[in-house]
């Protein structure tokens, strides 16, 4: 599979034929190159960081057999959209296993990781695209049958996460590769650090993706 990487939290995965491809979480920094060719879009939750309905509805009228998926919460909410009526999503849920752009996924988590004061207290969704695990903005860990990590989107910065968290994740989940992703709010040096401290881990081989450049999984 080759992971391209788009701003803050958007990563697009194709299929090495490039028959078969998703795009997860394209937000308000997203570049719209993201939706080219693009079969499936699958959203987190409703923040504007990982969600733009103008990028959506644009890509959904260049295309109208665009897959969408989601939260039930969000998908109900993307259905009364004007510019998306009568395209709704597909509401998916925690545990489900599903097909998106042609690949086998599985949503996981729930809830969106919360700063304080229980706030915010919204749904969130990760997603595991055979292997490859984005978390939208939280720290779930998969731990059930078929939910075997082996590439962590792992998210680098925001008011919910510490670098201590993020650390912690990586150690409980032991992905084979782990690349940065939620990083918009990091400065050059900022990101730097975060790279000093998570490439010493042990228990994942960890490298970041440029922007809009690509990974390729073997």
């Amino acid at each position: 599979m080759r992971l391209t990487k788009y701003a803050h939290a958007c990563v697009r995965i194709d299929s090495p034929d490039g028959e078969r491809s998703v795009l997860i979480d394209p937000g308000c920094w997203t570049e719209p190159e993201a939706f080219h060719g693009v079969r499936a879009v699958l959203y987190t939750h409703a923040h504007a960081d990982h969600l733009d309905e103008g990028l959506l509805a644009a890509a959904r009228a260049a295309d109208p057999g665009l897959e969408v998926y989601t939260h039930p919460e969000l998908a109900a909410e993307l259905a009364g959209h004007p510019a998306l009526a009568g395209l709704p999503p597909t509401a998916v849920r925690a545990g489900e296993g599903f097909e998106a752009g042609g690949f086998a996924v599985r949503a996981v988590g729930g809830r969106h990781a919360q700063v304080i004061d229980e706030y915010p207290d919204c749904a969130n969704l990760g997603y595991l695209v055979e292997g490859v695990y984005h978390p939208g903005d939280a720290l779930h860990v998969p731990h059930g049958p078929g939910e075997d990590v082996r590439a962590l989107l792992l998210p680098a910065s925001g008011p919910w996460l510490s670098l201590r968290e993020a650390i912690e994740m990586v150690r409980a989940i032991r992905p084979e590769r782990t690349f940065p992703i939620h990083d918009a709010n990091l400065s050059a040096i900022g990101a730097e650090n975060f790279d000093g401290w998570l490439g010493g881990e042990a228990a994942t081989r960890y490298a970041r993706i440029a922007l809009r450049e690509s990974a390729v999984l073997d």
